[in-house]
């Protein structure tokens, strides 16, 4: 077993907590000593005037975590197997949506792009590798959300 902490800092920054002005923005600070600056996704009940746009919001570190996660166990994998990668980019998004009277993120899509050095494996064993990845995923083990992988 292992224990994995974070902090989230909130301040008040203005004089009033109204329901419809008042900040999102926070901090997230990690154990290494990296602070993220976050905030919630605007729209819907949350106007745009109360968030940073230059924050990341809860959904997109899920979805990002999701993402990272897999690809540790994708590169790992790889390499047991002798597999040399020089680049994995993804692109992931997640689709949050309403779902039996609650809303969620539904469905995460992994949309990663491998490059190979030297000749790549054949399409079985790289569709192999991310199944693999995503069964050992402790992210994906750990969501409802239904995960699509589009290679």
């Amino acid at each position: 077993m292992s224990q994995h902490t974070a902090r989230v800092v909130w301040n008040r920054s203005s004089e009033t907590l109204d329901a419809k002005t008042y900040s999102r923005d926070h901090l997230w600070s990690f154990d290494g000593g990296a602070t993220v600056r976050a905030s919630a996704a605007a729209g819907g009940a949350v106007p745009a005037a109360a968030v940073s746009a230059d924050t990341v919001d809860p959904e997109e570190a899920v979805v990002a975590a999701l993402s990272s996660c897999h690809m540790l166990f994708f590169l790992a994998l790889a390499a047991k197997r002798g597999l040399v990668v020089d680049r994995y980019e993804d692109a992931p998004h997640g689709v949050l949506e309403p779902k039996d009277g609650k809303t969620s993120l539904t469905t995460i899509t992994l949309e990663p792009k491998v490059t190979w050095h030297g000749e790549p494996p054949d399409a079985a064993i790289v569709d192999e590798l991310h199944h693999q990845a995503h069964q050992r995923c402790y992210i994906a083990n750990s969501l409802r959300s239904e995960v699509v992988i589009k290679t």
